[in-house]
């Protein structure tokens, strides 16, 4: 069993790794840990190891990012995408109910399910990145791009939180233009979702669905820093699927052509900026869940 690991967690999030790691040894599992070194570290490792006997395999312990590195360097192949939810808010892991105890994560990558997970793809300027949640652009994107990650490692979620303040006075809330199927839209911050939860365990998207190609389209049409501050109070308390001024859609395709320079941010990091073209990936991966 190959295990990809980013080594940016802090050192609660390492014992929590060692934890699983110690019970899969015991199991008599065979383990090789390998470390990423910077961006795309992790799909290059992975994609080789599909090659490979060992990439039956690959299991990604970090956060939503890095377990999308992974999945980019397993798209297309047939090898298994195991997790160890390590990240800040691990949305993916919520989404398709990944227990959280060594014990029980050490079970599921020993004997769990397979589940098809369908990624989706984005292409700007910058390139194609897979994604396996979501994709904002907008204030969320701002926020993210601007985030501290000395700050996020000391206060996790509550680092957006204090960032969200300090950016509300700087971001201009320009309006974003956005085709969906051809259809044409406007919003003030968009959220292309393959699973229903974002933030953590708090729903966005009921109608996503995760193995199927396609996507649930968000759209805050209310713009400004009240919204944006209505918006942010809703989410922990987990009404965003009743409050008003949120449209959502299915679609296929969906281009953003909003002026060049806007954040995109794709589960929870940087992913360049607007002009965007978002569509289905290739092929569904296999992801371990709970047996």
């Amino acid at each position: 069993m190959l295990v990809i690991y980013n080594p940016t967690a802090g050192r609660r999030r390492v014992r929590r790794l060692w934890s699983v790691l110690d019970l899969l040894i015991g199991h008599g599992v065979r383990l090789d840990v390998v470390e990423t070194r910077h961006e795309g570290h992790a799909a290059g490792i992975a994609r080789e190891a599909a090659e490979t006997e060992r990439g039956r395999l690959v299991v990604a312990a970090g956060g939503d990012g890095t377990v999308a590195e992974v999945a980019a360097g397993l798209a297309g192949t047939s090898t298994r995408l195991g997790i160890i939810p390590l990240g800040t808010a691990n949305v993916l892991a919520a989404e398709l109910g990944l227990p959280s105890t060594p014990k029980a994560v050490a079970a599921m990558l020993a004997g769990g399910r397979a589940r098809r997970l369908w990624p989706g793809l984005c292409e700007s300027d910058a390139g194609r990145r897979l994604f396996v949640q979501m994709l904002g652009v907008g204030f969320d994107a701002h926020v993210v791009h601007h985030v501290s990650r000395p700050v996020k490692r000391v206060l996790g979620k509550g680092a957006y939180v204090w960032q969200t303040l300090r950016e509300l006075p700087r971001y201009d809330f320009e309006p974003i233009a956005l085709r969906a199927d051809g259809r044409e839209f406007t919003a003030g911050s968009v959220i292309v979702a393959k699973g229903c939860r974002y933030g953590g365990p708090y729903r966005l998207a009921p109608e996503a669905d995760p193995s199927a190609p396609g996507f649930a389209v968000v759209m805050f049409e209310r713009s400004g820093r009240g919204a944006a501050l209505a918006y942010g109070a809703a989410l922990p308390l987990d009404l965003m699927t009743r409050i008003p001024g949120i449209r959502r859609i299915r679609a296929h395709e969906v281009v953003i052509d909003a002026r060049a320079g806007l954040p995109a941010q794709a589960d929870g990091d940087a992913a360049g900026a607007t002009p965007l073209r978002i569509t289905d990936g290739a092929a569904p991966i296999d992801v371990l869940v709970a047996a």
